[in-house]
């Protein structure tokens, strides 16, 4: 069974205390991957996208703009092309939408293409309220009109260029605003917005296609709009955060793995809190080596304090990589502060380690305590979100015994058959259709 066909549950069987060892390669990052195909709306020619991850939210998201009239096909395992000629507002299947947050990147291009578009509210991840004010306000002072309702709606007949301050530096707002701001008449200026690498791979994308973007990879971007885009091809690059995910694998079932192809240029906040937890890492070119044999002692701060890894805005250390540090921190020797600053409820799911045996305090919705090591215990898990079930594979993976993990499909929206993938070093992870 394709792990990108249909909506069945999926459970994974894990057997855990295996070691393993060799090498493999990141997949397409899936948040560059995602605005990168709702962008190749802004253009009715063809687009040719490489290194595009196979996995349930990018299905999704073509399935949605092959609603609005784009055509979308697979040239191969991960080669994806576009052609948008006869875009049309059409509503958007409210089903579809609220099964991945990526709906909202919509905006912008349709807003740019047609002028206007209905968007049921996204869905995604339950982690906490994911507020869309800063799309609102960024695409308002751009020209749009927006009506919220059972549903969101957008209308500009004529967007032009401005001096935008996002209130957040949020990732997809900056990503819509940026898609709009490439079509809009004039100068746009946006400010305090977010820089993460899939926003800088989207830049590139939309450079290739021939707009004018300064200030890539910064909190300050200015795009020159009004430039008639063309159709391009474009390789995604490597996800940051499957890379952290596969160094806190590596680290807890003492493991030496190779990362090919890493996008080691992303990864200098990664590595030096995983250095804070006893973890380091070799680069070698383009590849990251995790060795075996970590010493795993959490070094104190100076002073003897114990320490603390938080997340914050890009470069600093990634959100989506605090659930992957958490369950690494367990089977560490020493006391670690964690502090989760952006969802109110992504670090609830540390109740099911607790439950395998991780001496973990939670503090409040945003800090734990965590204290090691722990020897986990086989359990049967549930995956709230894709961060947390990665999370929660890892720590069946250096379980006794034999795991079952529910809702596996979460998983799968992030992470491309990441059961075959690990099995081919080593691990035991079984596929099977959810039990009722």
């Amino acid at each position: 069974m394709a792990q990108t066909q249909g909506r069945a549950g999926v459970q994974y069987i894990v057997e855990g205390g295996r070691q393993l060892s060799g090498s493999l390669s990141p997949s397409g990052n899936k948040n560059a991957a995602l605005p990168i195909i709702a962008a190749a709306l802004l253009t009715d020619q063809r687009v040719e996208l490489h290194n595009v991850p196979r996995i349930r939210d990018v299905e999704a998201l073509v399935e949605l703009i092959g609603s609005i009239g784009a055509t979308a096909n697979w040239l191969g395992p991960n080669a994806l092309e576009i052609e948008a000629k006869d875009l049309r507002p059409a509503d958007l299947d409210p089903d579809l939408c609220a099964r991945i947050r990526a709906s909202i990147l919509l905006a912008g291009p349709m807003l740019a293409r047609c002028g206007e578009i209905t968007l049921p509210p996204p869905g995604g991840d339950i982690i906490g309220r994911r507020r869309v004010d800063t799309h609102f306000l960024a695409l308002e002072q751009l020209g749009a009109e927006i009506g919220v309702g059972k549903a969101y709606r957008f209308r500009a007949s004529d967007l032009k260029g401005a001096d935008v301050f996002l209130d957040e530096p949020s990732v997809t707002a900056t990503e819509n605003a940026m898609c709009a701001a490439v079509c809009a008449t004039g100068r746009t200026i946006l400010r305090n917005c977010a820089s993460e690498p899939h926003v800088q791979d989207l830049a590139r994308f939309l450079v290739a296609m021939g707009a004018h973007v300064e200030g890539i990879g910064t909190n300050t971007m200015t795009l020159h709009g009004g430039r008639p885009l063309s159709g391009c091809t474009h390789t995604i690059g490597p996800d940051h955060i499957e890379v952290g995910s596969l160094i806190g694998l590596a680290a807890v079932t003492n493991s030496s793995l190779t990362v090919q192809n890493a996008g080691v240029e992303h990864l200098r906040s990664t590595l030096m809190n995983f250095e804070r937890l006893g973890i380091i890492c070799r680069i070698d070119g383009d590849d990251l080596i995790i060795p075996g044999g970590q010493d795993m002692k959490i070094r104190p701060d100076f002073g003897g304090h114990i320490p603390k890894i938080e997340d914050q805005p890009w470069p600093a250390f990634p959100a989506d990589t605090m659930s992957i540090a958490i369950v690494t921190a367990t089977q560490c020797d020493g006391v670690v502060m964690m502090f989760e600053k952006m969802f109110e409820s992504r670090l609830f799911f540390v109740d099911k380690l607790i439950a395998m045996g991780a001496r973990i305090v939670l503090c409040d919705p945003h800090r734990a305590i965590v204290a090691g090591p722990s020897r986990l215990r086989s359990s049967r898990l549930e995956s709230p979100d894709i961060r947390a079930g990665m999370a929660m594979l890892i720590a069946a993976m250096c379980a006794e015994g034999t795991s079952v993990i529910n809702n596996a499909q979460q998983i799968e929206r992030g992470y491309e058959h990441i059961d075959e993938r690990l099995n081919a070093l080593g691990a035991s992870v079984e596929r099977v259709p959810a039990r009722t």
